[in-house]
């Protein structure tokens, strides 16, 4: 146990892999991770983007316990260890939570007869960590890794790296010319978040990787107050209805309830919506959020057309937000201030922008709305997109690039899309390193 390893990223992939190192007595002297964002204690509630527990550990913190979700797992490792390493990553938030008492699991099992001329029901267990102390459990965790001697660099940005010579470049931010950095490695997993996926993409291009193109995964962020949508809730807390079509499938995602909010997303300096839930009364809005995001396949180079997309849906330096209902305006994030968009009255921008892809989520409201009955009552924020870079083609035993087999790309990197999936790749490189 001598090889220096270097983690770039600090989101739940890389996080989980230098615990799974550690807890089986790796020396922590010998890890550095590297982050863009600040340390759970200096990092603000509105950077989500950046920073410990990237994203989705540190505003959302739903854990979804189903193998068919969240992007490819079990062709890496087969379904029993697949859901095995999902089993470590939730005991894994268990652990640094302050009251692990409080986390539950929904797991509902039949889908009712009320949406079935509609819409699919996609049914698997969710463990609910709670929002509210996500940012408790990501400075727990950040103690215990210390404490291990894991170093950490943080306001630190990448700028390259040679796969040939182990040597990475860096700099703080902002990135000043002439003061990047050199480091040398042994072991690097490249586990940056959807702040590095660009980045991701320039490495592929730059050692010409073999990679598999990702179909686009874009839409809205719908919300509406929660009366209209209780009775699905009271089956399935975290619904996902679904609607396919020949080269377009649908799905609402990521559903927050009660003490709902929205949440601002700053990527490529572009701004997209996701969405968290609180606990705690003090929070209660008695609000629904979630998003209508499109699969859509056969798209010439999916990653460019996203980004287009995503920049023309921008007024001001911000999304759009759009309600029928011309009273309803953007709500408050849950630091109280006023969700960052742009109202809009008419769709027209949306539709001019989306072409027929946009009669896909107005259909899909208007479906919606025929079950729920909510009327004008609702309101979107546009646009909410998932960036899926081409995906890195990696050896299935340990994710490392064929050509580089010292190099591992984890999580976003390699198209996960959600908490307990990326985890578990960061863990499935560990176990493979100490073995």
């Amino acid at each position: 146990m001598n090889k220096k390893i270097v983690i770039v990223g600090a989101g739940v992939a890389g996080i989980n892999a230098a615990t799974k190192l550690v807890d089986n007595g790796y020396p922590g002297e010998l890890i550095t991770i590297i982050d863009m964002g600040s340390d759970p204690h200096n990092r603000l509630p509105e950077e989500v983007m950046t920073g410990m527990l990237g994203a989705g550990g540190w505003s959302d913190g739903k854990l979804t316990y189903h193998t068919e979700i969240g992007g490819q797992l079990s062709k890496y490792c087969g379904e029993d260890k697949a859901m095995e390493l999902m089993d470590q990553v939730i005991n894994n938030f268990k652990r640094f939570h302050p009251k692990p008492e409080e986390i539950f699991m929904s797991d509902p099992q039949a889908e009712p007869e009320f949406i079935k001329p509609y819409f699919g029901l996609r049914l698997f267990p969710v463990w609910h960590i709670g929002s509210n102390y996500l940012h408790d459990i990501a400075k727990n965790w950040y103690s215990y890794l210390v404490d291990k001697g894991i170093q950490f660099e943080w306001e630190t940005k990448v700028i390259s790296i040679n796969f040939n010579k182990n040597i990475l470049g860096y700099s703080t931010i902002p990135v000043k010319l002439g003061k990047v950095k050199s480091f040398t490695y042994d072991t690097l997993i490249f586990a940056v978040g959807k702040s590095g996926i660009d980045f991701g993409k320039e490495l592929a291009e730059q050692y010409v990787l073999p990679t598999e193109a990702k179909s686009v995964q874009i839409g809205v962020r719908f919300e509406a107050p929660q009366k209209y949508f209780q009775k699905l809730i009271d089956v399935s807390y975290d619904f996902k209805l679904y609607q396919k079509f020949d080269n377009v499938s649908l799905r609402s995602f990521c559903t927050n309830n009660n003490a709902a909010f929205v949440a601002v997303e700053e990527t490529y300096g572009d701004i997209s919506y996701n969405g968290h839930a609180k606990k705690g009364k003090e929070f209660e809005n008695q609000m629904t959020n979630f998003g209508i995001l499109m699969e859509i396949k056969g798209i010439e180079d999916p990653f460019t057309w996203s980004r287009d997309v995503v920049n023309k849906l921008q007024v001001g330096n911000t999304g759009l937000y759009y309600s029928p209902n011309q009273t309803r305006q953007p709500g408050l994030t849950s630091e109280g201030t006023t969700v960052s968009a742009f109202p809009i009255n008419d769709i027209y921008y949306f539709e001019e922008t989306l072409g027929k892809y946009a009669d896909y989520v107005l259909n899909f409201i208007n479906d919606m709305n025929k079950i729920f009955e909510f009327g004008d009552d609702w309101g979107m924020y546009i646009p909410e997109v998932k960036y899926l870079s081409p995906e890195p083609l990696v050896n299935y035993h340990n994710l490392s690039l064929n050509e580089y087999p010292n190099v591992h790309f984890v999580g976003d990197a390699l198209s996960a899309r959600g908490i307990t999936v990326s985890g578990a790749h960061g863990i499935y490189v560990a176990e493979s390193l100490l073995s």
